[in-house]
């Protein structure tokens, strides 16, 4: 193998290698997990017990945090006592009024550490504000000296946590099959423009071929994700199902170019079934998901990554993940492109 002509290859082992690697070892920054209990009422004194997740606050003896009710309103806790190293018991003084007119007000918690960095946890608790005009006045606690975590470590999120990590896998090999497929699409209009370029329809299956296994295995991610984050492989989700159609109308192409006995027509119809397979899945996969609700991030209304969600850390990995999916796309299309030449070799030394 000329490492001039192949260097591509060698680049989509060793950046595979690195996503594998770093994917898996880097850890998590420290976040919030539970807090108990999640309802609670003002006037009276309370004490919340907070389990958070890859913390130190055994290693912190200035800890600090806050029940956060809006941007400019906050609560300094009254006393915080470290149990270990991921739980703690926060008192907060609650003998007072509250800065809103709701009956209930969701409150986000804030726990700061010179060691963690600080830790979020939106919606943490949810207070009932009793009205009563004799509490005194709300106290604002100012929010100063936050730390944030400067060290390599992916974002902790409440709901993901570890499985953030199957972005590098899941998404990833959803954004090369993109591309893989419209490659094939490509070859499938070079070859109806003209069929005497077996070549472009050799190209073509390859590509599709590729497409449709990185579809199953995009599929088989997702149902392992949804099972850790959702309680299920599978739901009823406008995003799934339609995924499950694209993926089977793929399958279609192959049983279409299989069954037709005469070669020629099936591969002219299996070329024109493959642009149509193309085109049938950016509505199934881009359109119909966000005109309705969907559990699934970036449609019906629930945000995609972003932000923290995919920050610098995750995107150091997340890029070389799409990258070598495409890479490797293209060197097992290129390999079966291969096949198909050999096969006809093959044939035509049959023929002689």
């Amino acid at each position: 193998m000329s490492i001039k002509n192949n260097w591509w290859k060698i680049l989509a082992a060793v950046m595979m290698i690195y996503v594998i690697i770093a994917g898996f070892l880097i850890p998590l920054k420290p976040g919030i997990l539970t807090v108990s209990p999640t309802y609670i009422k003002n006037g009276e004194n309370t004490s919340i017990k907070v389990q958070a997740y890859n913390a130190n606050y055994d290693k912190e003896p200035n800890l600090r945090a806050w029940l956060k009710f809006d941007s400019t309103h906050y609560l300094a806790s009254s006393q915080i006592e470290v149990l270990d190293h991921n739980n703690l018991n926060i008192s907060f003084n609650l003998n007072t009024q509250i800065p809103t007119t709701d009956t209930i007000a969701p409150v986000s918690l804030i726990i700061d550490s010179s060691v963690d960095g600080y830790s979020l946890l939106p919606g943490a608790i949810s207070i009932k504000n009793t009205f009563d005009p004799s509490l005194p006045a709300f106290t604002n606690s100012a929010l100063s000296d936050m730390h944030a975590w400067t060290g390599i470590k992916f974002p902790f999120r409440n709901i993901l946590y570890e499985t953030i990590r199957n972005t590098f896998f899941h998404v990833a090999i959803w954004m090369a099959l993109f591309l893989l497929s419209t490659i094939a699409a490509i070859y499938s209009i070079l070859f109806l423009r003209d069929p005497t370029k077996l070549a472009y329809e050799h190209r073509a299956y390859s590509f599709t071929a590729v497409s449709l296994l990185y579809g199953m295995i995009g599929l088989a991610t997702g149902a392992v994700w949804a099972r850790f984050t959702w309680g299920a492989y599978w739901t009823n989700d406008v995003r799934l199902n339609m995924a499950a159609v694209s993926v089977m109308i793929y399958f279609a192409y192959f049983i279409l170019r299989g069954t037709i006995t005469d070669q020629d027509k099936s591969k002219r119809f299996a070329a024109a079934f493959n642009i149509f397979a193309y085109v049938a899945m950016i509505p199934l996969l881009l359109v119909i998901p966000r005109l309705t609700d969907s559990l699934h991030p970036g449609v019906g209304g629930n945000p995609a990554f972003s932000g923290e969600d995919l920050d610098n850390t995750l995107r150091m990995v997340f890029y070389p993940a799409i990258i070598s999916m495409i890479l490797l796309g293209v060197w097992m299309a290129q390999i079966r492109t291969r096949i198909f030449k050999i096969e006809e070799r093959r044939l035509l030394e049959q023929e002689l």
